[in-house]
């Protein structure tokens, strides 16, 4: 366990030094901040070291190398340090308190030393798709130049959104720890962002609520530590603890239903299993159309390092730009003030980056800024065609330059999505509250708490009172039941932009959860899935946001309510809510992970099952490591997907002819293909015809031929002897051999 921590900690270490890097940048952007988006300085500096050494690989100026990496950094250092770093008169005060820093930093090192132990009681890089993803970073590490080959299908580059997995790669090569080890410290490191960056995004939100809220502490840049310390501690810490470790409302009803009513579960068991909070509408009852509506704590639980999950710290960060910079929209002379000075560079920076990482998120978060960005000038200048010009300008822009930067990976990719349709099933009402109901209860809660002092009645809302609330906002005249009001004739709206940032990211999250009960994006799961990757997506992010805001929304409305039974109800109400979206880990940990002790540690190394189960294939592995240089191909057994075959290209990286068939199906789009090299490939194995085996390794280029135990089971009629003739024998463990083929005459 020591050697293991002192592991995490020169993986913490380069993780502060990338962050530091960029503090300088990252302070003038993030002005606006109590901690001067110190944490976000790590994810800026993550992002673009690493997304410039890859624009030098895949135009092979050069190589993706340890060399290219630490050249690289020096180059951002310099730049940091020696432009950023000098003071500008238009700056406000840039300084940052030792004791913000030092509090920030903790409960990320924390985080991250946390999940890193939780790894470490199941550390296997085994199970559901931990194959593909591994298997994909080993690929970018053995590659000079990009696109990475895919491991899984010799001759041709990776067809996903592996950014995400670069970005691991990225990370190895920096710290050159094992990667066997970097992909459960890169979990743990998700983690660790997800719950420190969702800490400082709704800690400042609430700062600058307060902020915003006092004219004379918005112009201040001294605010007094005492008034904002336990706000923004405390609904940081909700929203921290909400997305990183939080559910839905499935598993407190369920273990409710069960431990009180003493009713099972509705496939007759007594017994929560944790998955089932993700797998509820389409399971149970109605299986004819099943869905996925995952959320990052079960990400983080069973370690799938996919691209939804590795784009958590830059849809964070991506969120705390729009609240940190769209304030600074109406401070200065022009509107285009921040994009003259490329500050907002950052915004179509980020929005390639999740293009390549995560594609769903990229439309996403392409309204989420669109939305915003119309939100502020709507409420700084009115509703007016200039207004919406603005607004219009900086977003296509801003559009424009992110479509420049993923034409890169663009250029290389084919599109895996065959458009959109209707869908043809629909979720239960009382479905979509256990899943939603207590996020819609913290913002149907919100929107009325804020707008209810606008009203001048006690009567229902109705038509004329939501035109009114709609005019006000907006700042123009509206007339109601034939007479003439203005803004300046009523009562003002006051909401500060922190509000309707929040009712922008409540209405958003909402909508994500309304359109795949409309349409849903085709692909290869229309059968019995038809619409489960669209809810997926999408709905992930509504988790995200809805959390976010309900931190805000826990201490901005009982912190503003006058003591009384109304105000108590509600606060009992709030708490019961986040304890009852809280249970879930106490579900899922030791689900997944068995006993919560450092007597069951077993390590951060992810390769230990395939040492004690697959001993010879390991000795392999291990040999091919040491002794094969670059990329040449090899062979081994075609497997179906979530299975243990393909762990020789897995773990080395190397590619194979035909690897998991359904994941390739999905990412070439057609099952022909695939199909056509599975079946050569059972011909190289069964063959006895030497011209037939070597006419078709050497149609694709293979180095190696594999022959092992897992080989042996599937194609029984294997016929190994022609092996030794078309090459020779390189490796021998038990019953593991590895064959060198040789295409020169002597060996036909």
């Amino acid at each position: 366990m020591l050697g293991d921590l002192i592991i995490v900690l020169k993986w913490w270490f380069y993780l502060f030094l990338l962050g530091i890097v960029f503090l300088p940048f990252t302070k003038r952007v993030f002005s606006q901040f109590w901690d001067k988006g110190y944490l976000f300085a790590k994810v800026l500096g993550i992002g673009f070291i690493s997304f410039f050494v890859w624009l030098l690989a895949i135009f092979k100026f050069f190589p993706f190398s340890e060399e290219t990496i630490f050249g690289v950094l020096i180059i951002f250092l310099l730049g940091n340090y020696l432009f950023l770093f000098k003071k500008n008169p238009e700056d406000k005060e840039q300084s940052i308190k030792f004791s913000s820093l030092l509090v920030e930093e903790l409960i990320f090192f924390l985080a991250l030393v946390f999940w890193s132990f939780v790894r470490g009681l199941q550390p296997d890089i085994q199970g559901l798709e931990k194959f593909m993803d591994f298997g994909f970073v080993n690929a970018i590490l053995r590659s000079k130049y990009f696109p990475p080959a895919d491991m899984w299908f010799a001759g041709k580059s990776i067809n996903y959104y592996y950014f995400g997995h670069y970005i691991t790669a990225f990370l190895t090569k920096l710290t050159n720890i094992p990667s066997a080890i970097t992909y459960n410290l890169m979990m743990a490191t998700l983690f660790a962002f997800c719950f420190s960056l969702s800490f400082s995004l709704t800690g400042n939100l609430i700062y600058l609520w307060k902020k915003f809220s006092s004219p004379t502490l918005a112009t201040s840049q001294k605010l007094p530590t005492r008034n904002f310390f336990f706000p923004i501690i405390s609904g940081g810490l909700i929203a921290a603890f909400l997305i990183s470790l939080g559910a839905n409302l499935h598993p407190a009803y369920y273990n409710f239903k069960m431990k009180v009513f003493k009713k099972p579960y509705c496939n007759g068991s007594f017994f929560y299993w944790y998955p089932d909070a993700t797998r509820y509408i389409g399971y149970c009852p109605d299986v004819e159309d099943k869905t996925i509506h995952e959320f990052p704590s079960y990400s983080f639980v069973v370690s799938d390092l996919h691209g939804h999950v590795s784009d958590i710290p830059f849809v964070l960060t991506f969120l705390a730009l729009i609240l940190a910079l769209f304030p600074q929209l109406k401070e200065k002379r022009s509107s285009f003030y921040l994009l003259t000075k490329g500050y907002f560079f950052l915004f179509s920076f980020l929005l390639a980056i999740m293009f390549m990482t995560n594609q769903w998120d990229y439309p996403i978060y392409l309204i989420v800024f669109g939305t915003a960005l119309l939100a502020h000038f709507f409420l700084s200048e009115g509703f007016s065609l200039k207004s919406f010009g603005k607004a219009f300008g900086l977003g296509i822009i801003t559009l424009g330059v992110s479509v420049v930067l993923v034409l890169p990976f663009w250029f290389n990719f084919e599109q895996i999505a065959k458009g959109i349709a209707f869908v043809h099933a629909h979720s239960r009402f009382y479905q979509l509250l256990i899943l939603w109901g207590a996020f819609w209860f913290f913002g149907l809660s919100y929107t009325v708490f804020v707008f209810k002092p606008n009203l001048k009645t006690k009567k229902h809302l109705n038509k004329e009172l939501v035109i009114k609330f709609l005019s006000q906002a907006l700042g123009v005249e509206v007339k109601i039941k034939g007479e003439k009001k203005s803004l300046e004739s009523g009562k003002k709206l006051k909401l500060l932009f922190p509000d309707w940032y929040v009712l922008v990211l409540l209405g958003i999250a909402t909508l994500l959860i309304i359109i795949p009960e409309i349409i849903y994006v085709k692909d290869i799961y229309i059968a019995s899935h038809h619409r489960a990757n669209t809810m997926f997506k999408l709905t992930y992010q509504s988790f995200i946001m809805f959390c976010v805001c309900t931190g805000f929304i826990f201490y901005r409305v009982l912190t503003s309510l006058k003591k009384n039974i109304f105000s108590f109800l509600l606060r009992v109400i709030y708490s019961l809510l986040i304890i009852s979206l809280l249970i879930y880990p106490f579900y899922a940990i030791p689900g997944y992970y068995g006993k919560f002790s450092y007597k069951n540690y077993k390590g951060l190394f992810g390769l230990g099952f395939l040492k004690s189960s697959y001993p010879d294939d390991y000795k392999a592995i291990e040999w091919f490591g040491q002794e094969v240089q670059d990329q040449p191909h090899i062979l081994e057994a075609v497997g179906d997907s979530y299975t243990d075959y393909d762990r020789i290209s897995m773990a080395t990286g190397l590619p194979t002819i035909q690897g998991w068939l359904v994941h390739e199906w999905l990412w070439r789009g057609s099952f022909d293909e695939p199909g056509k090299r599975s079946a050569e490939v059972q011909t190289i194995y069964e063959t006895k015809d030497l011209n037939t085996a070597k006419e078709i390794l050497k149609k694709y280029q293979v180095k190696y031929v594999v022959v092992g135990e897992m080989e042996r089971t599937k194609y029984p009629q294997i016929y190994e002897e022609k092996f030794s003739s078309l090459g020779k024998k390189v490796f021998q463990s038990g019953k593991m051999t590895i064959y060198a083929i040789d295409y020169s005459d002597k060996s036909s």
